[in-house]
């Protein structure tokens, strides 16, 4: 390794939503508002003059800041405004948690969390969920260098009440308090009542989810003048001119639409509760969602059933695919299954389907106990349907045991 390659800062990256460049499609990976933007947004679009592209937007997104002030009702200076919700939390991260004090977020939520720790050098410990999937407050209150919690919880659903983050907010008035609220407006209760009690806390939204506009990149930060100022001037240690002045313009308009905005707000909830019982219906287990999505496991499928259907000598092996198996929140169970299903079935196969590539996840302990893995996303403008085992040019079907040995990729030859 070269000496300045040993400088180079190592980190686990998050992985986006794919965004599939066709139209068309049902697209359900990235929790994206179904509508279009409303009438008020189109048409301050519109009429915008593409001949001020030319300049620099305002700085500070004067426009758009105080239209969020007097729509949420605080004073100047308590918004801060960034390229999407992820943006902002990544400042939020920078600006706020500097102890030697491990913050906190549950072991479940947002897979963003533990990138800006480890990218940011910050310790953190993740209180594990109960077994209802639900944060408990007494595990935040032990001392900590900050708290997040998203609310309502990805990819949980399921939200704290007003009382419950009041008290994990009571609990630590020596660190900041992030409450992330990208999903608030389909269900739960808002800790925005909460800030002229508490100058700890930092309330997180987003135009992504409720209001229609991912493309625009626009998120926001509401708290006391003290933590908005901070946050800016972190910010402008950075780079001055986050938002566009398309960002700024039609940020402002959305909030103008308040009847479309309501509207738009109970057609997905509607949604969301007929599939939530079509779901149970079909005999789905499902979390009461107060987001835009939904968490469910089918109950029809057990271990027990899987291996007596292994006993079976027509049954040549099992596939696992469909989410990532490789997800990390999926990693552990993955490999404590496909290890006990080698050992009881030693001439049965396994394969595997994953969206990372193999550079990705070749230096898991596990992998010795798969046979085949398909690697890559599918990509739909590499689709062929000629293809064997795999659904675009891109992926690659692999021989696991055979690249172990190679210590790199060798494909899999049927």
């Amino acid at each position: 390794m070269k000496a300045w390659e040993e400088n180079i800062r190592k980190v686990v990256p998050y992985v986006p939503g794919e965004q599939p460049q066709i139209k068309d499609i049902i697209k359900l990976n990235t929790n994206e508002n179904p509508y279009p933007p409303s009438p008020g947004v189109k048409k301050a679009h519109e009429e915008m003059e593409v001949s001020r592209f030319a300049l620099y937007p305002d700085p500070a997104a004067k426009e758009l800041v105080t239209a969020l002030e007097s729509y949420h009702g605080l004073d100047a200076g308590q918004v801060f405004v960034g390229v999407g919700s992820d943006d902002v939390l990544a400042l939020a991260f920078l600006t706020f948690f500097n102890s030697d004090k491990p913050i906190f977020f549950p072991d479940i939520t947002y897979s963003f969390y533990p990138v800006w720790a480890n990218v940011y050098r910050i310790p953190y410990e993740c209180p594990k969920l109960t077994d209802d999937f639900r944060i408990c407050p007494d595990d935040y209150k032990k001392e900590n260098g900050g708290v997040v919690i998203a609310n309502p919880n990805a990819p949980t659903s399921l939200a704290l009440s007003r009382d419950e983050i009041e008290e994990i907010i009571a609990a630590n008035q020596d660190a900041i308090v992030i409450v992330d609220e990208a999903y608030i407006d389909y269900g739960g209760e808002s800790a925005l009542s909460l800030l002229p009690k508490y100058e700890n806390l930092l309330v997180v939204r987003t135009y992504s989810k409720s209001r229609s506009m991912a493309g625009m990149r626009i998120g926001y930060a509401m708290g006391n003048k003290r933590l908005i100022q901070a946050m800016t001037d972190v910010k402008e240690s950075n780079n001055s001119y986050t938002m566009t002045r398309e960002s700024i313009v039609l940020g402002a308009a959305s909030l103008a639409d308040e009847e479309y905005f309501q509207e738009k707000k109970q057609m997905v909830v509607a949604t969301r509760e007929r599939t939530k019982e079509e779901l149970r219906r079909r005999g789905f287990e499902v979390l009461d969602s107060s987001a835009n999505f939904l968490f469910a496991k089918p109950n029809s499928v057990d271990a027990g059933w899987l291996f007596e259907e292994l006993k079976k000598d027509y049954v040549s092996g099992v596939t696992f695919s469909g989410g990532d198996p490789f997800h990390l929140e999926n990693r552990e169970e993955i490999g404590a299954l496909a290890k006990e299903i080698r050992e009881k079935f030693p001439d049965k196969t396994i394969w595997l389907y994953t969206g990372y590539e193999w550079e990705e996840i070749c230096h898991l302990s596990f992998l010795s106990n798969i046979d085949v893995i398909v690697d890559g996303k599918f990509k739909i403008e590499e689709k062929d349907n000629n293809l064997h085992w795999k659904g675009s040019a891109n992926q690659r079907v692999i021989d696991v045991k055979a690249s172990l040995r190679a210590g790199e990729v060798r494909l899999y030859q049927e």
